[in-house]
């Protein structure tokens, strides 16, 4: 049978509920992250915020706990960046985004190293690492001291240890041995990889396996070989290039989109999910641009990014300040007004939660 073609409204759509951000569910934190393909956590709020955005009931406490629970962790996963994810995702993760992150590594800036030498560096550092908690300045001079650089904290697994990274302690200045802290695992990268395309089409589908590629930071070629062994559901865009899918996964088609906040470095804003133009192009670079390298927070209206956010809190005010790129129609403000006010009493709870727009442009 012809392949069926998807519009770019289809994919946006397609998205929106896979991020859980049609309606918020009533989920075990684990079980969102690994809906969503979990969190990119550079800046430790932006977890807090996304949750709070994809769960009813949602409150800042519930991550903190989870995280001091070990129902969540934090590591440096797809893309080489740090990623809240459940305890399941981490190890398999990381066993499928891990050799391809060193093959890249040595080519890179490996210095005549091979492959042997990061094993037995890696050895070493597990070692030097084995029953500690260390801040970032010990841990740098353990990899000092093996000759290595920060790079190869990365292959090391190792998580941040609460409260670091914490809304209450938001840099990532502790680390642990992951396997310390959650249950070990061994999964093979043939099994990681599966398992990273799988989640990525469950999160952000449908796509191409490069797109999937791109999110987790590994060769095109390796998404494209875990993408023939699967069962997928085949599909175009309406460009006629092929996408493929997992089995029953939702396409609701054309639904209403809530207005929605999202946070700082929110991973469907990225290029790998260009094709559900969730981000218009025409805003790409009032996001995403040289002089701000972190990003900006954003809020959807339609489903589709209409503008940028910020909260100013004074002694007995926070003020959510909603900055649109265009005109908003008064069903869309109005709708945001009441999102933003939950958020703003989400920040900073104990002060009058307001909204204020600003004039678009």
């Amino acid at each position: 049978m012809p392949e069926r073609t998807l519009t770019p409204r289809d994919l946006n759509r397609a998205l929106l509920a896979r991020q859980l951000l049609l309606e918020r569910a009533r989920l075990p934190i684990a079980r969102a992250l690994e809906r969503i393909g979990g969190i990119q956590a550079q800046y430790a709020p932006s977890s807090y915020v996304r949750l709070w955005t994809n769960l009813d009931g949602f409150a800042r406490d519930d991550l903190t706990r989870a995280l001091e629970r070990r129902q969540a962790v934090q590591g440096t996963l797809m893309r080489s960046t740090i990623h809240l994810v459940s305890p399941r995702d981490y190890w398999l993760f990381s066993a499928g985004v891990g050799p391809s992150r060193e093959a890249h590594w040595l080519r890179t800036w490996g210095r005549g190293q091979t492959g042997d030498d990061l094993a037995a560096a890696r050895e070493g550092l597990r070692k030097a690492l084995a029953g500690r908690t260390v801040r970032r300045d010990e841990l740098q001079q353990i990899l000092d001291a093996h000759g290595q650089s920060v790079w190869a904290g990365a292959w090391v697994e190792l998580i941040r240890e609460p409260p670091s990274g914490t809304w209450e302690r938001r840099r990532a200045d502790l680390f642990r041995l992951a396997a310390e802290w959650i249950p070990p695992a061994a999964p093979t990268e043939e099994e990681g990889l599966e398992h990273l395309l799988q989640r990525y089409l469950a999160a952000f589908g449908p796509a191409r396996p490069a797109d999937a590629a791109g999110w987790a930071g590994v060769p095109p070629a390796r998404a494209r070989e875990m993408a023939e062994r699967l069962a997928l559901r085949r599909f175009r865009d309406d460009a006629g290039r092929p996408l493929v899918d997992l089995p029953r996964a939702p396409l609701p088609g054309d639904v209403a989109a809530p207005a929605r906040f999202l946070p700082t470095w929110d991973a469907t804003l990225l290029a790998h999910a260009r094709r559900t133009e969730i981000l218009p192009e025409p805003y790409r670079e009032r996001v995403f641009h040289v002089r701000n390298p972190q990003s900006v927070s954003t809020f959807l209206v339609d489903g589709f990014v209409a503008g940028t956010w910020r909260l100013e809190a004074s002694a007995h005010r926070a003020t959510l300040v909603v900055e649109p790129f265009e005109r908003l129609p008064r069903a869309a403000a109005d709708e945001l007004r009441a999102e933003g006010t939950g958020l703003a009493d989400f920040y900073e709870p104990g002060l009058t939660p307001a909204v204020r727009f600003t004039r678009a442009g």
